[in-house]
């Protein structure tokens, strides 16, 4: 048993995939859970990550992602509960099931002759370098309804996640080769995503981010106490959208994107491991109530990247804090915001909203939005 009446019950799949059932603290289901009856082809080679000697970064080659699952009728959700009409990837019935992905940008290896000896190695740059992509990819069901996203789950099944977050990233954190720990949930065909099952993933990287380690540059130029300072400026502005005991979210002061919302928790944690019961209990309703509050905005549901940047694993722990990033291409009801030349080629953003003006849109939206405990 976790924390909060939430269980956990690990089990594995036909091909020995890692699965884990997490049964919410008012769970209506069985401690039995059916087992995975498929014959399942071997899972695919490791992929490899090739350098960019142009900017030193790490891209992951993996061709195995060709082959999953794009769109399918509801009568053949891969994450859903299994039936004979669709052996899917859960066996049971389930409240959060969390497994490893079949198709993995990184992993299955962990280690091996061709891994990163170590992270100092992978700063270097260099013509010609590749290693295997070690790590580890999963899948975190929301729920087993074949439609909707976080915010469409109870603030029970909300804990629940977040639960399973705290879970898998102590347990991916202690991995061998594992740098960084990602959480992240992709909403929305305008995003690109190919199933409309609410889920979410997990990214166990072999190396720090890109993003992450602009942000070490930037405690170097700022100082060790950023996110605090970057906290207290935050709420005394204009910009805050929604705040509690623990946590606070708002509008970025530099946000690039029309709609772009950070959360920050009032103490410095580093990742969702460190966070206590009282900060999850509360993130459950919070975070319903601001992606509830952003599919308010308009008629039609808002598509989101919702990213949960945390510090890496071997480094700047006490620098860097747990933060939750909500970014959405939308900038009217039928208008999106693309990548294009001055973003995609130079990574140089142009924003198409004044954040205080979209701070403002955001808060009439979460203001529509009922207590989720109602």
């Amino acid at each position: 048993m976790t924390a909060n009446g939430i269980v956990k019950r690990p089990t594995t799949l036909a091909d020995g995939r890692e699965l884990i059932y997490f049964d919410d603290a008012d769970t209506a289901l069985p401690p039995e859970r059916a087992i995975d009856q498929r014959h399942l082809d071997p899972r695919p080679p490791t992929a490899i990550m090739r350098q960019d000697v142009l900017t030193g970064e790490w891209i992951s080659i993996a061709a195995a992602r060709q082959n999953r699952a794009f769109l399918p009728p509801a009568d053949q959700d891969p994450l859903a509960p299994a039936t004979p009409a669709n052996p899917s990837e859960v066996p049971a019935m389930y409240d959060v099931a969390v497994f490893e992905n079949r198709s993995p940008s990184f992993g299955p290896a962990l280690d091996g002759p061709g891994a990163p000896p170590s992270l100092a190695a992978l700063a270097d740059v260099g013509f010609g370098r590749s290693y295997t992509s070690v790590g580890r990819c999963e899948v975190v069901c929301f729920s087993p309804e074949t439609q909707g996203s976080f915010g469409s789950i109870t603030p029970s099944r909300a804990r629940t996640v977040i639960e399973a977050w705290a879970d898998r990233t102590e347990a991916l954190s202690a991995m061998p080769g594992i740098q960084q720990v990602f959480p992240f949930e992709n909403r929305g065909e305008a995003i690109g995503v190919t199933l409309h099952h609410p889920h979410g993933q997990i990214y166990a990287y072999p190396y720090v981010t890109p993003r992450t380690t602009r942000l070490i540059e930037s405690i170097g130029k700022v100082g060790p106490d950023l996110f605090e300072r970057i906290l207290d400026s935050e709420r005394a502005s204009e910009r805050v959208v929604l705040a509690g005991e623990n946590w606070t979210a708002f509008v970025p002061f530099a946000a690039r994107w029309p709609l772009e919302v950070h959360m920050l928790p009032h103490r410095h944690v580093a990742d969702f491991a460190a966070t206590n019961a009282e900060e999850r209990d509360e993130l459950a309703t919070l975070y319903l109530r601001l992606l509830r509050g952003l599919d308010n905005l308009y008629d039609t549901p808002t598509p989101y990247i919702a990213a949960w940047h945390q510090a890496p694993v071997n480094v700047a722990r006490d620098e860097i804090r747990l933060m939750l990033q909500v970014t959405s291409p939308r900038r009217a009801a039928d208008k999106l915001k693309y990548l294009a030349g001055s973003e995609s080629a130079m990574g140089a953003f142009i924003g198409d909203v004044p954040p205080e003006q979209s701070a403002a849109f955001i808060r009439h939206g979460i203001e529509t939005v009922g207590d989720p405990r109602a």
